[in-house]
């Protein structure tokens, strides 16, 4: 069986998990529990330009936030 993350042709929504990580998902798959969907399905470039766009830094939320000393 191939893996549905590397389907070009599928249909992706982009799910965020609880420190604001997003990944993609396939679409004929339940949403993972603790996760959102913050981009409903699409093509699976789409929705790694939404991903690439909003997650820039990738230390978890709560160390993005806080002071460096």
């Amino acid at each position: 069986m191939s893996n549905p993350f590397d389907d070009q042709d599928g249909s992706f929504p982009v799910v965020v998990n609880g420190a604001g990580r997003p990944s993609l998902w396939p679409a004929f798959a339940p949403c993972p529990d603790g996760r959102q969907v913050a981009l409903g399905a699409g093509p699976r470039d789409a929705a790694l330009a939404f991903a690439g766009e909003r997650w820039r830094d990738p230390r978890p939320r709560e160390a993005v936030a806080a002071p460096v000393f």
